[in-house]
């Protein structure tokens, strides 16, 4: 009887120990996607920096594209010649921040290391790294600390490729043309990207956002093991490139975009986009249910460049004025009625539309909209971000008040665009209505029948 029970207990004891292993193992092994409360906050964040800087921002090329088909000569000078030069000794990341912050940015993406290989932080994993140049300091850890100054979500930039690995290894560098660019097929690049990407994740504080550049498969797994409340964007979620989808896509989603043509600092022929046509496409992102991540690519000196400089300043005034109807919103039952886009609350009772001012709505003017698609009560509110309704500058007895008009047709909205931003009043960027109390009114309901008596044609 004792024997028989000496040994229940000691099967007893091997079988919970396995159930322990095989639970510990699953929870390793379990999570395989974001975590759907992450993907909500980075839904509610929005708007993102995207930078794009490595040691060849000095030569005003593509970011780590020109090593791709190129000489042994050439890659033997941008691997040991290069890094003795970058000394970017106007750097400043606290600058940065501050103008990302005030431009409504909730989140940094910075590139640590692209795909040639060059680490922009301390590693132990290589030589060719910032630590190996006259600057000497880990840009990483700085501009890290710079951004979690100013509340702004810490995001990593990394290309599971490393053409410096290729060039060592003798593998001709491209971009997934040979069977050893995957590190699925090929142990040393991968045992070198988890290296790589556990220094990241462990010494770096917390990690809100991984965009992999290139095959995740292996790589985002471990990292979600090391950080599960990580965000991955690219490699787990759609991350258009300098496109915008035609239609709503289900969240979350990432549209990356550039001010000019090229990612990194590019010195010549860079015609960049204007203030206006940036915000448009945050308003036009957003009401598709996307977040826009909007590069910088600062010079090789560690400054930004003055037209990206300026473009943020520009966003920046906007964001100050409307920054409810961009943050913690959700897609309207509809993304625009015309030229105006729409973005509801979380609730779905408070409705924005953004709608162009500039020529088409000048400071100072009286204006009516016409929204088919919004049905009002007399409970329905309409005001304008940023402006009280109340007065003109420099006007007196003048009516800047709201007036508004439920009917058969729509909501029927009356006002001034009285909120003066520049000195020559020629603000050009969009106005956005806050409009609480609402209903959707489905494009059917006021969509005219054709008849189809014969004749009727």
């Amino acid at each position: 009887m004792d024997i028989i029970t000496f040994k229940s207990k000691h099967m007893y004891r091997i079988l919970s120990f396995l159930l322990i292993l095989f639970i510990g193992q699953a929870a390793v092994a379990q999570q395989t996607a974001n975590k759907p409360e992450r993907e909500q906050w980075f839904m509610d964040a929005g708007f993102g920096m995207f930078i794009h800087w490595s040691l060849d921002s000095q030569l005003g090329t593509v970011i780590s594209h020109s090593m791709a088909g190129a000489s042994d000569d050439y890659l033997y000078r941008f691997v040991h010649e290069l890094p003795s030069t970058f000394n970017p000794r106007k750097f400043n990341p606290e600058d940065w921040a501050v103008l990302a912050k005030l431009a409504g940015m909730k989140y940094v993406v910075f590139t640590t290391k692209h795909h040639s290989g060059f680490c922009m932080w301390n590693t132990k994993t290589t030589g060719f790294n910032v630590m190996n140049t006259p600057f000497k300091r880990d840009i990483t850890r700085e501009i890290f600390d710079a951004f979690r100054k100013q509340g702004i979500a810490i995001g990593i930039y990394f290309s599971p490729e490393d053409f410096n690995y290729l060039y060592e290894n003798k593998i001709p560098i491209g971009r997934l043309q040979h069977p050893m660019h995957y590190p699925k097929n090929n142990a040393g690049l991968m045992d070198l990207d988890k290296a790589q990407i556990k220094e990241l994740l462990t010494n770096y504080g917390k990690i809100d956002v991984l965009f992999f550049d290139g095959p995740a498969e292996g790589l985002k797994e471990y990292a979600w093991q090391l950080q599960p409340d990580v965000v991955v964007t690219r490699g787990q979620m759609q991350t258009p490139e300098q496109k915008l989808p035609d239609k709503p896509m289900p969240g979350p989603w990432e549209a990356c975009f550039t001010m000019g043509t090229d990612w990194q600092y590019k010195p010549t022929n860079d015609p960049h986009k204007s203030g206006t046509e940036i915000i448009n496409m945050l308003a036009e992102i957003r009401a598709k249910g996307g977040n826009l991540l909007l590069n910088i690519g600062p010079k090789p000196d560690g400054e930004i460049q003055i037209e990206q400089e300026a473009l943020l300043r520009e966003i920046a005034l906007w964001n100050y004025v409307n920054r409810e109807a961009i943050h913690d919103i959700r897609p309207w039952k509809i993304i625009r009625e015309g030229s105006f886009w729409f973005t509801a609350d979380k609730t779905g009772n408070t409705v924005y539309a953004i709608v162009p001012a500039g020529k088409e709505w000048p400071y100072g003017s009286r204006k009516e909209f016409l929204f088919k698609t919004l049905e009002g009560s007399p409970d329905t509110r309409v005001t304008i971000l940023g402006y009280k309704s109340e007065l003109l500058e420099y006007k007196e007895g003048f009516d800047a008040k709201i007036y508004i008009q439920p009917g058969k047709m729509g909501l029927l909205v009356s006002a001034v665009n009285g909120h003066r931003l520049y000195t020559n009043n020629q603000w050009p960027n969009p106005v956005v209505f806050r409009i609480e109390n609402v209903k959707y009114r489905p494009a059917e309901e006021f969509q005219v029948k054709s008849s189809t008596l014969d004749g009727a044609k």
